[in-house]
């Protein structure tokens, strides 16, 4: 049974604490072995990685060199893959390559310079990331959209190079994941995975050269070898368990409301499906909805376990008083993904402060933001969308600020730098700054 609350109980609060809770009782065993596994890495490099790669892929190599795949290989994949599915894969490179041009040419390139009163020139200039890692799970389930969602808006943004690694266990691959790394332009990929992996990237091995920064998702291995490694590269985030939130009212369609619940179920037992609403009816009917879905398939949903776990443990529906308090309930869990599935939606889009991924109206399945709509999957979980944004062509790129004073310009500048210089006990950056005034 789907967990009721009410925000007018007492205690929901509280209740709604432990819905939100994430189980954290094997950090500090996970944190151990993650960093045993980065200081082998670190140390032997290939051969570390060939050791951990035979013993959590069961995947024996020689070289790291033979755990490459080829850009003819992954062309291979894409020529042969089923003709629906290589069309499904253009369209979604296609969309999300489109709407991270358009969020590129917002920015107006992000580089900008202006002339002050005395002719210096100040301003700011973009560069793409040298070297960008992706790490996209692989196996049996495999994700050809994580590779289009990191690499595409990471190739806009000017990424000289990118690697990609994925896990081959037993030496299997997704033909898939290798046609939309062939299409996205991926530079290198290699079949590693695990915390190994991550090491692979932060540090550079032999074989496979240490990037500036990695993106992608994991199981919490992964995520917790991209926490400890943060520092020596940049990182797009540490994800948890995806998660949607969707608040509806009754013009909202019953079917495609508990499907969307379960789609985002599915992921795995943690993910998270929330429906909030102020309208009882509505709850009642999609509580018996569920229930009845749970047990009774004419087609059984391949992940069926997996769904009844999450929505067990994890889901929720939760009474409000009003579009306002729920909005205000969104706010506060901050989620991955928002539905807003209401006659007038405009209102409560208006209210939205906190979310990664917004979708308005009973049309714009979560779903479609996985895949084809156009922005990343790569969203803030976890309540981050308090701080955190979805992963952007602005994620690939560093920027510099840039200083170019006119003759005129650098005596003001240079005497009122030597002045705080002075104040601060700083003598060599006043005597550098005074020299340029004297001069």
């Amino acid at each position: 049974m789907i967990q009721r609350l009410r925000t007018s109980d007492a205690g929901c609060a509280e209740q709604l604490a432990i819905v939100l809770q994430r189980d954290s009782t094997q950090t500090i065993e996970i944190r151990d072995v993650v960093t045993g596994i980065l200081a082998d890495v670190r140390q032997g490099g290939d051969a570390a990685l060939l050791t951990y790669t035979s013993k959590f892929d069961g995947f024996e190599a020689s070289s790291v060199s033979e755990l490459e795949i080829t850009k003819d290989r992954l062309r291979n994949a894409f020529d042969n893959i089923e003709p629906l599915v290589r069309e499904a894969l253009q369209t979604s490179v296609d969309r999300v390559l489109a709407y991270h041009q358009k969020q590129k040419d917002a920015l107006g390139g992000g580089e900008w310079v202006f002339e002050d009163e005395d002719g210096n020139e100040l301003g700011q200039l973009v560069r793409g990331l040298s070297r960008v890692g992706i790490y996209a799970p692989g196996g049996k389930a495999s994700y050809p959209s994580t590779v289009i969602m990191t690499a595409v808006p990471a190739k806009v943004a000017g990424v000289s190079e990118i690697t990609l690694v994925v896990p081959a266990p037993g030496g299997e691959i997704n033909e898939t994941l290798l046609a939309a790394a062939h299409l996205v332009g991926v530079d290198r990929v290699f079949t590693v995975g695990g915390a190994q992996a991550i090491a692979a990237l932060a540090y550079g091995t032999e074989t496979i050269g240490r990037v500036d920064k990695i993106v992608g998702p994991g199981n919490i291995y992964v995520a917790t070898a991209k926490q400890m490694v943060f520092g020596d590269v940049g990182i797009d985030m540490v994800a948890g368990p995806s998660e949607v939130v969707i608040v509806a009212d009754d013009s909202a369609n019953l079917d495609w409301l508990v499907m969307d619940m379960f789609a985002q179920a599915e992921h795995d037992e943690m993910a998270q499906a929330i429906l909030v609403s102020w309208d009882d009816e509505l709850l009642d009917r999609v509580a018996a909805r569920v229930e009845k879905s749970l047990q009774e398939q004419e087609k059984p949903l391949s992940r069926l376990d997996i769904i009844r776990k999450s929505i067990d443990s994890r889901g929720a529906l939760i009474k409000v008083d009003d579009v306002e308090e729920a909005m205000q309930l969104v706010n506060r869990i901050a989620p991955e993904h928002l539905e807003i599935v209401l006659h007038d939606p405009e209102p409560a889009l208006a209210m939205v402060q906190n979310a990664g991924a917004i979708f308005v109206g009973n049309q714009s399945a979560e779903v479609v933001g996985d895949y084809t709509a156009g922005p990343s999957h790569v969203l803030p979980t976890g309540g981050t969308a308090r701080f955190a944004s979805p992963l952007g062509v602005y994620d690939f790129q560093v920027r510099s600020s840039l200083v170019r004073c006119s003759a005129a310009g650098a005596v003001k500048l240079n005497r009122d730098a030597a002045i705080l210089a002075r104040e601060e006990g700083l003598d060599a950056h006043a005597e550098s700054a005074e020299f340029r005034v004297q001069g």
